[in-house]
């Protein structure tokens, strides 16, 4: 176990044919906070959670998560240790209901997460967890409905609860907010504040306001490069940032 870090990278380069998308990028994510990555489009922000997660390998530099380095781990390695990544589009199973998802994730640290034919009673021990879990982000009215038949802001509730069903020690959310209106950022917002109170929560997200509220580090990126780190006081003042990302009105 390392220590005030969770998550730490060094130098972290990616370079495709012609061109580095992200350039000696050193990023250090506090334990038990919520971090946000955030730029301009193009700044290389989902370049950054891909290679953090392992979709992408790194042309160099190094990732340490709790002190060891994954820099060459597998993605479902890096899953299993705690770090865990929710996906910008809504990854849930469409044709089932609420709690049929619920209890899916749940069956995937035990190594039967497709057994759709054992029978109910093996399930039995999951009830309970499930229902917290659809309670905790709000869908207990929506436990029997269809994935696939929630409205959009339900959907990512659910996507939120299907990651919390890994047990994540780091939360990965890409673009939480997307395509959402007020009501739903609202209550998206208020549901990462809940369950960020015993994990740490690391954020690519564009509503600046959203940022500004739920953040305690945000880190600015532009053109693969950090260019401003630090509270949302201190980075939304920085020149630069007003320059290259607030100023430009670029979500």
């Amino acid at each position: 176990m390392a220590g005030e870090h969770i998550l730490e990278t060094q130098d972290l380069t990616k370079e495709f044919t012609g061109f580095v998308a992200v350039r000696k990028v050193n990023l250090r994510v506090r334990r038990h906070t919520i971090h946000a990555l955030i730029g301009p489009n193009g700044a290389g922000k989902t370049t950054v959670f891909n290679l953090l997660t392992k979709f992408l390998r790194p042309t160099a530099g190094q990732i340490l998560y709790n002190g060891n380095d994954i820099t060459q781990s597998k993605p479902a390695a890096v899953a299993r240790s705690g770090m865990v990544r929710s996906f910008q589009i809504s990854a849930v199973f469409p044709h089932l209901s609420v709690r049929e998802n619920v209890r899916i994730a749940l069956q995937r640290p035990l190594g039967t997460s497709f057994h759709f034919w054992k029978p109910e009673r093996s399930l039995e021990s999951l009830h309970a967890r499930a229902e917290q879990l659809i309670d905790d982000v709000g869908l207990t009215q929506f436990r029997t409905a269809i994935a696939g038949e929630l409205p959009y802001g339900r959907k990512r509730a659910l996507e939120i609860a299907t990651t919390l069903a890994l047990e994540p020690e780091l939360m990965l959310l890409d673009e939480p907010m997307a395509g959402m209106g007020g009501e739903d950022i609202t209550r998206i917002a208020e549901l990462i504040q809940t369950v960020a109170k015993n994990r740490t929560v690391l954020m690519v997200e564009h509503n600046l306001s959203v940022v500004a509220w739920l953040c305690d580090t945000i880190t600015v990126l532009q053109r693969g490069e950090i260019l401003a780190e630090g509270p949302y006081t201190e980075v939304s003042q920085n020149p630069a940032v007003i320059e290259a990302y607030i100023g430009t009105g670029h979500g």
